[in-house]
Formats: C-alpha cells, sequence, structure tokens
C-alpha cells in the first residue's frame, strides 16, 4: 500500500488525476497492475470503452432532418476568451432556429473526453434538434489539466467571476446575446468532472443557469486539492460537512442526478450528497426497468408540490452515461436514457417559473 500511495501522489503531482485513482484502486483491490495498453495509452478504469479523439473523427450533427424550409441543424467549431481564461468549444444550432429565444444545454465533459466524443455518446444533439434547443460542449484544454479535467478540486475553480465557472458563464452569456437565447431557460450538466464542475456552476451562478444535470459527479466544494479530490471521489471523510457545504446556496438550483451503484471510480454516495440541499423537501421513491436495467428514481417537491430535485440511482451500471452511444467514450447502452431524462426536467422549468434558481437577469 506504501507504494501504491507513492505511485499515486506521483501521478498526482503531475496533474493526472484518473490516472492516480486507477492506481490507488489496484492497491486497495489487491490487483496487480493493469499490462500497458498498445501504443502508451493508459487502460479504461471501469469498463470496455472507446475513445474517439475529436480532430480525428469529427462528429456531423446525429439528427438528420431537415426543417420545411431545407435548412439543416449545424455544429460549429469556436473560441472564447476572457480575463478569466479561453476555451475552445462546439455549439449545435438546431435547424428551426430562425432569430426565436430558443434554450441553451451547457454540456460539460468528463476527463480524457472532448466534445464531439461527448456529444456522439450522450446523443443530445439529436435531442436538441427534436426539442428545439442549442447545445453547447466547451472543450477544456490539455494545458489546464493533463487529463483535460475540469478542475472542480481547486479553490481557483470552486466560485463566482473566477476560473473556469467565469469562463464559461463569460461563454453562455455571449452566446447567449449573440444568438438571442432564452436567458430563463438556460442549463448545465456534466459528467464526472464536467458533472462536478456544472455543480459548482449552479452554485455559482443561479441567476445564469435554471437548473443543473450531474452524472456521476461529485458535490459542491467536496475538495481543495488533489488528495481531498480522491477522497471525495470515494466518498471518504465526515458526510455531513459535504452536505453543508452543497446546502450553502439559499435558493438552490433544482437538480438532476445520475449515478450507477457499481461506479468504481466516483463513489454513488456522490449521487446522494448532490441532491442533500434538498434533503428538507418531501421525497418518494420509485422503481422501474429500462433499457435491461433496473433503476431507483427519488423526487423531492417544495411546499407547492414542484419537483425541485431527482435522484437517479442506476444499478448494475458502472462509470458511463446511462443509455448512451457505445461509439461514444464512458456510455453504457442500457439503463434509462440520462439524457432524455435530463432534458425533461431542464424543460420543465424557467429561473423565473417559481422554483428555485435566482431571478431574471
Amino acid at each position: 500500500m506504501h507504494t501504491t500511495l507513492r505511485d499515486a501522489m506521483q501521478l498526482m503531482r503531475a496533474g493526472d488525476l484518473m490516472a492516480a485513482t486507477a492506481e490507488i484502486q489496484r492497491g486497495l483491490g489487491g490487483a496487480s497492475p493493469a499490462a500497458p495498453v498498445p501504443g502508451g495509452g493508459r487502460p479504461p478504469i471501469d469498463a470496455d470503452f472507446r475513445v474517439i479523439d475529436a480532430v480525428d473523427a469529427p462528429e456531423r450533427p446525429q439528427a438528420e432532418t431537415r426543417a420545411e424550409s431545407g435548412v439543416e441543424p449545424r455544429f460549429i467549431d469556436g473560441r472564447f476568451a476572457c480575463a478569466a481564461g479561453a476555451r475552445r468549444y462546439k455549439l449545435f444550432i438546431p435547424s428551426r432556429y430562425r432569430g426565436q429565444p430558443l434554450p441553451l444545454v451547457v454540456m460539460l465533459h468528463g476527463c480524457t473526453q472532448a466534445p464531439d466524443d461527448f456529444a456522439r455518446g450522450t446523443r443530445m444533439n439529436s435531442l436538441g434538434e427534436a426539442e428545439g434547443c442549442f447545445v453547447l460542449y466547451p472543450a477544456q484544454s490539455q494545458d489546464a489539466n493533463p487529463s483535460r479535467c475540469w478542475n472542480w478540486f481547486q479553490p481557483a475553480h470552486q466560485s463566482r467571476e473566477g476560473g473556469e465557472p467565469a469562463i464559461v458563464a463569460g461563454l453562455v452569456r455571449e452566446l447567449a446575446a449573440t444568438y438571442g437565447l432564452d436567458r430563463e431557460r438556460i442549463y448545465v450538466a456534466g459528467m464526472s468532472a464536467g458533472g462536478a464542475m456544472a455543480v459548482v456552476l449552479g452554485q455559482a451562478y443561479p441567476d445564469l443557469f435554471a437548473a443543473v444535470g450531474a452524472h456521476s459527479g461529485i458535490p459542491y466544494r467536496a475538495a481543495h486539492d488533489m488528495p481531498s479530490a480522491l477522497a471525495a471521489m470515494h466518498a471518504r471523510g465526515d458526510r455531513g460537512p459535504l452536505a453543508a457545504r452543497s446546502a450553502d446556496a439559499p435558493s438552490p438550483v433544482p437538480t438532476i442526478a445520475f449515478h450507477g451503484d457499481r461506479d468504481t471510480t466516483v463513489s454513488p454516495a456522490n449521487g446522494e450528497r448532490i441532491v442533500a440541499a434538498f434533503a428538507a423537501t418531501p421525497a418518494s421513491s420509485a422503481g422501474g426497468t429500462e433499457g435491461g436495467r433496473t433503476y431507483t428514481r427519488t423526487v423531492h417537491t417544495d411546499a407547492q408540490q414542484r419537483v425541485v430535485a431527482e435522484h437517479w440511482v442506476v444499478h448494475g451500471a458502472g462509470h458511463a452515461w446511462s443509455g448512451g452511444d457505445a461509439h461514444g467514450s464512458f456510455t453504457d447502452a442500457a439503463g434509462p436514457d440520462a439524457s432524455r431524462e435530463m432534458l425533461r426536467f431542464f424543460l420543465e422549468r424557467r429561473r423565473s417559473g417559481g422554483v428555485p434558481g435566482g431571478q431574471p437577469q
């Protein structure tokens, strides 16, 4: 175990959080190190995933439906810069857009992923085309994190008007102004590190986002450096302070959280902790089966019987986007469609619609 911790610390100092996690998992499980992958890459942590590089395999918009006017949906590249930094991004524009105020869904990829891969795996572009939503995929820079993880665990990236939250918020504001988007229907979701950053954005910008979706994510300010990030990912430590931190916003933004109960990369307990801000609200749970997997869905409602949070536990699922496209990385084709359920949850609410989440700008 001493050797495992030493090697993990070396990987953390190099900024490779995923590799450090894998090393600790092997040590805790008593397993020997995995054989190297041809080409020098690292093996996937939790399942049989495919990593598709955005440069080598650019995605075409997945929805092939042509509007009556003959306009095709578009999936365009862009770059945004502000005082906090700069990032590239991909933006999906549905075919029905004619300048009217449409909703925007921000999708934050996980470690080692990229916008094209994440769009393919979640199929959110197809849903955006069907529902008439813009979909934004900010890209984490490898200069900012060697594994392209969003730096949710660093204090510099956990608050308003600073670091990566400020970059994403600035990008959202610019696109909302450029395209005349509906500012009361802007939402943010993410996977793993992206899910953790989505939670940060909901806490930091309740006046910007109407709802948050976190898949395999981590609660707000659960860590302050890489060692504490690893502890948070495995849900170690005192549960009480984490719940308190996730509840420190006076009006928490409505949240939907998905997590597989066989996730060995990010403990399933984190899904419950993400919705801990709503623990005082009435809750009801029900089970079901979809896509060959069973799930438990817990719904939290406020005093007016409005849904303010949903917590989905997908039984038998690992660290992968539930109901996703198998051609994307970190996806599980089985189980309920997390993209569809998140978008349904999002479109049921606006920032001024009488639910928590701030007031219109």
